[in-house]
């Protein structure tokens, strides 16, 4: 069974960083893709970035060259640093895996931006 266990969300202000990770547990292999969608109350869920286990990653136009994405293969972790945030980046951000045309979330985790 897979599971999802994301961490690192709070409360920043606007300028700041944070930085989430999310580990994926079961019994998971060969080729699959991670990464971080965003949604807002009553928004359809938006991807942020995401990372491939060949190292292919993207981003949404919003967040390029302020948020990378990274991860660890053997840890089946991947983390989102986040800088330059701006209250526009406000909203609970959640984990995805995509492996085997299967698709997993993670719980969400809310990232407020604000003074």
């Amino acid at each position: 069974q897979v599971q999802l266990v994301e961490s690192g969300g709070g409360l920043v202000q606007p300028g700041g960083s944070l930085e989430l990770s999310c580990r994926a547990s079961g019994n998971i292999f060969s080729m699959y893709t991670m990464g971080w969608y965003r949604q807002a109350p009553g928004n359809q869920r938006e991807l942020v970035a995401e990372l491939s286990s060949d190292g292919t990653t993207a981003y949404a136009p919003s967040v390029k060259g302020r948020f990378t994405i990274s991860g660890d293969n053997v840890a089946k972790t991947v983390y989102l640093q986040m800088n330059s945030l701006n209250p526009e980046d406000t909203d609970k951000y959640y984990c995805r895996l995509v492996w085997r045309s299967m698709s997993y979330w993670g719980q969400g985790t809310q990232v407020t931006v604000s003074s």
